[in-house]
């Protein structure tokens, strides 16, 4: 039997070698997502959830993670975070510990905007999703999430092992 993990639609020996890697498929639905996404429905523009999201997961995080995690350059997370701190749902403070680092803490304002483009993207998600039953979505949200947290953990864990003096 075909490794499920690669598999989509019915899979031959002759299209076997060409099946997609989850790699490939992720981005591939992140685009139906993008697609379906409008700053009037989400309430804000899609890159603008993202970095807000992120920030709900990790609120008072340096302003580093935030251009990790989103693969930006940090200029472009700079006007990125301007544009949130101008809507009042983010403020940026000097790291207490580092006088050159911001840490980014998301408002009040902010998770209310990210709720109602939460309750938005339910809908997108029902679309995109479709051919998952709410078992499988609950499998599939579980099982990225950890994907997630394991990529973040591994970044964080490589970038402060780069920062970390060596022995002497």
């Amino acid at each position: 039997m075909p490794d499920p993990r690669y598999t989509v639609g019915v899979m031959t020996a002759e299209n076997r070698q060409y099946a997609a890697s989850s790699m490939v498929l992720l981005p591939r639905l992140a685009k139906q997502v993008m697609r379906r996404s409008s700053a009037e429905l989400l309430g804000m523009d899609l890159r603008l959830v993202m970095a807000l999201s992120f920030l709900g997961d990790h609120d008072g995080g340096p302003q580093q993670e935030l251009v990790d995690a989103l693969c930006m350059d940090a200029k472009n997370v700079v006007l990125l975070l301007n544009e949130l701190e101008e809507c009042g749902y983010l403020i940026r403070r000097r790291d207490s510990e580092d006088r050159r680092r911001h840490r980014v803490h998301i408002t009040a304002a902010g998770r209310d905007a990210l709720e109602r483009a939460a309750r938005a993207q339910e809908d997108i998600e029902d679309d995109v999703l479709q051919a998952l039953d709410a078992e499988e979505r609950a499998t599939l949200w579980e099982l990225l999430t950890r994907a997630v947290r394991g990529a973040e953990h591994a970044t964080a864990d490589a970038c402060g092992a780069s920062l970390t003096p060596a022995p002497q």
